[in-house]
């Protein structure tokens, strides 16, 4: 299975320059109806022109609006140097939504894209999530 990441946004040529300068991202392919492709990551990216006021999808009963809002999905970049790319995701417009924390699997710092998109940017221990995980349960039939 693959999986693509797709970010609705009401302007295409700022969502592209701020994935690119703060993630390093390069452009795949443009494609037809207002779509670029991003790659560079686990997975592509693909940013979509979706105007501010449309519907998300028929019968919705909100309308896509670009402030900070609050989904339950939502990117988390693994990165080596949170300070690092912190700096660098801030210089490219992003808004740091709280300071930089610290657990037993490593250092996170939230924040949202221009677009009002939370995501985070987590670097990990050595361990990473197994300094805090229970060890895998054998996988029972249905």
């Amino acid at each position: 299975m693959e999986i693509l990441v797709n970010i609705d946004v009401d302007d295409l040529a700022k969502a592209e320059t701020f994935y690119r300068k703060a993630f390093g991202l390069t452009r795949g392919r443009r494609l037809d109806g207002g779509a670029i492709e991003l790659l560079g990551g686990s997975c592509p990216i693909y940013l979509l022109q979706r105007p501010t006021g449309s519907s998300p999808f028929p019968g919705a009963s909100s309308e896509r609006e670009y402030g900070r809002h609050w989904t339950p999905v939502h990117l988390d970049f693994v990165v080596e140097d949170v300070d690092a790319a912190l700096a660098k995701a801030l210089a490219a417009g992003a808004v740091l939504q709280a300071e930089t924390s610290t657990s037993g699997w490593g250092r996170m710092a939230q924040l949202a894209d221009p677009f009002g998109h939370g995501f985070c940017l987590v670097e990990f221990t050595a361990a990473g999530y197994d300094a805090i995980a229970e060890p895998a349960e054998q996988e029972h039939p249905l």
